[in-house]
């Protein structure tokens, strides 16, 4: 009988940010995630200049954990579940921890995306969602061989999970999501009259 194994696989880590640590209150961050967003000159300048629709701190901000509590208390509850993740991944990580490389908000408003991209420089990459309003956009993910399926026929739509050439995942705010960065991943257009909010963030092997 013929044996057909499945190799290679693409792990996602999915979990309450709740699980890890001190409990972060959401309500707190999206407040606080505003607030930051008011007074960002230079990260809305960046975002006029280069067209982003609605904000992100990428460009301006880089000691987010300084600025206001709720960011301290974020990181420490995103190390437990880096490392977790790390962990179920088998990275020998020679006793050197992976650290927060860097953490930004994102502010998407209708109409907005986040189109194609990776993160080249780091290990993990992930998301904490802090608002996610009814019909607002999933995050899309790419399966890693799509570049080279070159004449592949594309997949029956009910093709099983692991199979599909796209994932799409729409967590709930409160929920965090890991990949490894090299991963490709993009935020679709967001459809809702109200604004998806976000904290991403990137590990490095220090």
């Amino acid at each position: 009988m013929a044996q057909i194994d499945s190799l290679f696989a693409t792990r996602l880590y999915h979990a309450k940010l709740a699980e890890h640590g001190t409990p972060v209150d959401v309500e707190e961050l999206e407040a606080s995630c505003y607030a930051i967003a008011e007074d960002d000159d230079a990260g809305n300048d960046w975002c006029e200049a280069n067209d982003y629709a609605g904000y992100t701190s990428y460009a301006s901000l880089s000691d987010l954990p300084w600025r206001f509590p709720i960011f301290k208390d974020l990181v420490a509850v995103l190390d437990a579940h880096v490392a977790s993740f790390a962990k179920d991944l088998q990275f020998d990580l020679a006793d050197r921890p992976l650290e927060l490389e860097d953490i930004w908000i994102n502010i998407l408003p209708e109409g907005g995306i986040h189109t194609s991209h990776i993160h080249p420089h780091s290990v993990i990459s992930g998301t904490a969602y802090v608002a996610m309003p009814e019909g607002t956009s999933a995050l899309k993910l790419e399966d890693p061989r799509l570049p080279m399926m070159m004449a592949a026929p594309t997949r029956v739509k009910d093709a099983r999970r692991e199979l599909q050439p796209f994932i799409y995942l729409r967590p709930a705010p409160g929920e965090v999501l890991l990949w490894e960065s090299w991963l490709r991943h993009e935020v679709p257009m967001n459809m809702s009259e109200e604004n998806r909010i976000t904290v991403s963030f990137n590990y490095k092997w220090a």
